[in-house]
């Protein structure tokens, strides 16, 4: 069984969620804390959404200086797969794993709603169970979310395809070209703003046109991580 490790921070909001996403989908779900230097042998981790030593300075920069995202970092150089979603997005972009960088909202207001995403990469460990193309619905909630790059790194994620997804129907934030969320070259990274642990299991989720609370489209992010092992 897939042994996936979920680290908390002083300020992680959605750690535990990210826990039981990941235990719905057949996977082991270990907890690791920020101050230690032990993944604890974990196949994979989630950095989970929240407000990360309060999001002094920048929001995730003082969680990229921690020592165990110091130790993420080395063992994604040797394939570790990562999910960062929001506040673990922005611990990527500040420990320089993924391009551009996240600033506040361009209507300087909280979020938090229900968003549309169009599934721009399947070729990822977290994105194997999509279509392409495909529409997914999962929450939202930010108010640093805006992606920003300058124009040669927009130019090199949209030529290597290391766009995974874009907001549909509305930009809810400002982020430059739709991108709401981002990959790596190899596939083993993705982050994103949108919340799919908050969509795993039915009476728990967005609305759909089935039923209120019914949707479950966070689900495959974390299902994606076994499908993905088994198409290797």
């Amino acid at each position: 069984m897939t042994r996936v490790g979920v680290v908390t921070f002083p300020g992680s909001l959605d750690d535990r969620d990210a826990r039981r996403a990941i235990t719905l989908a057949g996977h082991t779900a270990v907890a690791l804390w920020h101050k230690d230097h032990d993944l604890q042998s974990v196949d994979a981790v989630v950095l989970p959404g929240g407000f990360s030593y309060g999001d002094y300075l920048r929001c995730g920069a003082i969680a990229a200086k921690s020592p165990i995202v110091g130790d993420i970092v080395e063992a994604i150089g040797k394939g570790l797969p990562v999910l960062g979603i929001c506040n673990g997005f922005q611990i990527l972009m500040e420990a320089g794993v993924l391009p551009g960088g996240l600033i506040r909202n361009d209507h300087g207001q909280f979020i938090c709603r229900d968003q549309e995403l169009i599934v721009e990469n399947t070729a990822t460990r977290w994105t194997a169970g999509f279509d392409q193309g495909q529409r997914i619905t999962i929450p939202l909630k930010n108010g640093e979310g805006g992606y920003i790059a300058d124009d040669e790194t927009l130019a090199r994620v949209e030529n290597e395809g290391l766009v995974a997804f874009r907001y549909a129907k509305v930009n809810p934030n400002g982020s430059l070209h739709d991108i709401a969320g981002l990959t790596n070259p190899t596939g083993t990274i993705v982050g994103l703003m949108p919340h799919p642990e908050h969509a795993v299991e039915p009476g728990f989720g967005p609305d759909t046109d089935l039923a209120m609370r019914s949707g479950e489209d966070g689900l495959t992010f974390f299902t994606s991580l076994a499908l993905e092992a088994v198409l290797r």
